[in-house]
């Protein structure tokens, strides 16, 4: 499984999503599902998954798809 199957898929469980759900282009206001609760089960997901601790700024910055894939590249993992 690739990086980014790897962080849609974690975009799908901790958003509790459908399997096939569309993640791309994902972000924070446009999904009722993605509340304050589900946010912090996605930071939590993520760093799981990708075995890093993210900081303060970033989880707050988290605030679409395309800005998870920037953020993770910070912390060395390239998701294309």
């Amino acid at each position: 499984m690739t990086e980014l199957q790897r962080l849609r898929a974690a975009f799908r469980t901790a958003l509790n999503l459908p399997a096939d759900a569309p993640v791309d282009d994902l972000r924070y206001q446009d999904n009722e599902k993605w509340d304050s609760l589900a946010h912090m089960s996605l930071v939590a997901t993520i760093e799981d998954e990708f075995s890093v601790m993210l900081d303060t700024d970033d989880v707050i910055n988290m605030s679409g798809f395309a800005e998870a894939v920037r953020i993770l590249g910070e912390y060395g993992v390239d998701v294309p």
